[in-house]
C-alpha cells in the first residue's frame, strides 16, 4: 500500500555537479528536495514514481515504464553524473534516459531508498486518461508492502522577469491553484487543473498531478498534507509536498 506521497520538481540544478559555484537559490531548491526525499524514504524503501516524458511523440497515448534495473547519466546536461534506479543495478548507463527518471534515480540514492520504478506519460495525455491510469496504478499498489509514491514535475516557467520565454501574468494564479490543492491534499482540485492553460504556461507536472488524483481516489483513504512549499527562484515554479494517509 502507499505509505506516503512526495511531490518534487525536476530541474537538473538539483544535482550539485551541474551548478557552477554555490548558487543560494539552487541550494535552497536542492535542500527542499532532499528533505522531501528523506521523508519518503522514512516511510518506504521501495518507490514508484509518476512523471511526464516531454520527449514522447504526439501520437503516444499510453504510459511507459523505466524499470528499477535501469541506469542513466546527466552527461546531456553537462556532467557525466551517473545514477541508478536501484541499489546494485548493473546495466550500463543509458544516455537517453529521460530527465524525470534521472531525477528519481538521483533522489533515491541521496535518500537511501532501495529502488524506484518510473511510470511516464506523454505531456498531452488528457485529464480523464491520467485519472484512469492513476486509478489502475492505485489498485496495483494496494498490497501489503509499503510503497512510496514520488510525483515529479515542474510548474509554469513563465514567472516574472526570469521566465523561460516570455512572462505570463496567468502563471501566478495557476501555480497558486496547484499550491493550494497540494497543501489541502485535495485530489479533486488537482484534477480540476486546466490542461490547456498548463500547456500554454509550460507546466511539466500537470499530467503527473492528475495521475496523483486518480491514485489517491482509488486508494480510498483520506489523506492529509504534512508539508508543502512553493519556490520560484528562476522564473519556474517548483512545488514540494508530502502527503500521509490519515
Amino acid at each position: 500500500m502507499i505509505a506516503r506521497v512526495a511531490v518534487v520538481p525536476q530541474p537538473p540544478l538539483l544535482v550539485p555537479e551541474l551548478v557552477a559555484g554555490e548558487d543560494p537559490d539552487a541550494q535552497r531548491v536542492r535542500a527542499e528536495c532532499l528533505a522531501v526525499g528523506a521523508r519518503l524514504a522514512e516511510a518506504a524503501r521501495r518507490w514508484v514514481a509518476v512523471a511526464v516524458d516531454s520527449r514522447a511523440s504526439a501520437d503516444l497515448d499510453a504510459p511507459t515504464v523505466v524499470g528499477p534495473r535501469a541506469a542513466g547519466t546527466f552527461r546531456g546536461y553537462g556532467v557525466d553524473v551517473r545514477v541508478r534506479l536501484a541499489a546494485g543495478a548493473d546495466l550500463p548507463p543509458d544516455p537517453a534516459l529521460p530527465l524525470p527518471a534521472l531525477i528519481a534515480g538521483w533522489l533515491r540514492a541521496e535518500a537511501g531508498a532501495d529502488e524506484v520504478r518510473v511510470w511516464m506519460v506523454p505531456p498531452g495525455l488528457a485529464a480523464p486518461d491520467c485519472r484512469a491510469f492513476g486509478e489502475r496504478l492505485g489498485a496495483e499498489l494496494a498490497g501489503d508492502e509499503p510503497v512510496g509514491l514520488l510525483v515529479i514535475g515542474d510548474g509554469s516557467h513563465r514567472h516574472g522577469e526570469r521566465a523561460v520565454g516570455r512572462p505570463d501574468e496567468r502563471a501566478a494564479g495557476f501555480d497558486e491553484q496547484v499550491r493550494r490543492a497540494l497543501a489541502a491534499a485535495d485530489p479533486d482540485a488537482l484534477l480540476g487543473l486546466d490542461a490547456g492553460l498548463a500547456a500554454a504556461l509550460g507546466v511539466v507536472g500537470r499530467a503527473a498531478w492528475h495521475i496523483l488524483s486518480g491514485v489517491v481516489a482509488k486508494d480510498g483513504r483520506p489523506w492529509e498534507c504534512v508539508h508543502s512549499r512553493l519556490l520560484i527562484p528562476f522564473g519556474v515554479a517548483y512545488h514540494f509536498a508530502v502527503w500521509d494517509p490519515r
